[in-house]
């Protein structure tokens, strides 16, 4: 499986492309950041953001995109930009086809260093252990979207497995009840 990490940002928004080769061996295949200039227009910046994210995902074709979940901060304005870039990844991600996971930041902490309070270097020294990286990606936007596939490596399995489980259970169910048994 192939996952697209994206640490939203409107200044810098992160990029890491992990593949699994085995529940335990995670590769990475790129990383990146995408930077816009904040003497552009919103919907100008907004317009680069999604050109070069739909490049991203034309060029390594993820099978899933991972996207924090944006969360209340104490600075409205930079809630606000983050969650304008996470709104470009999930749409481009929708009119692809391709399925998104949202993850909170303290849910990928707890994936890639088993604490959900762990600082920005906790994560990135792990990030680096867990890909066998010799050195730790720069900036640390790049690096957090890294974190965010590897949680997806992880946790949205599982997750999805449950999910189609439920599915599973809730249709037989269905057909259950309808042939009146």
């Amino acid at each position: 499986m192939r996952v697209l990490g994206v640490d939203p940002g409107l200044t810098r928004c992160g990029l890491g492309i992990v593949d699994s080769t085995s529940p335990q061996k995670l590769v990475m295949i790129g990383v990146g950041v995408i930077q816009t200039p904040s003497d552009l227009a919103l919907d100008q910046r907004l317009l680069l953001l999604e050109g070069e994210l739909s490049e991203w995902i034309d060029k390594y074709k993820p099978d899933v995109v991972a996207v924090e979940r944006v969360f209340s901060q104490l600075n409205v304005r930079t809630a606000m930009a983050t969650g304008q870039a996470a709104g470009i990844a999930l749409l481009i991600a929708a009119k692809r086809g391709i399925p998104v996971a949202m993850h909170t930041p303290s849910e990928v902490k707890a994936a890639v260093t088993g604490s959900g309070r762990a600082d920005k270097k906790q994560v990135a020294n792990m990030v680096a252990k867990l890909l066998g990286l010799k050195e730790i990606p720069k900036p640390v936007d790049s690096t957090d979207a890294l974190a965010l596939a590897i949680c997806h490596h992880w946790r949205g399995t599982g997750n999805t497995r449950i999910a189609d489980a439920l599915a599973k259970e809730k249709s037989r169910i269905s057909k259950f009840k309808k042939a009146g048994k």
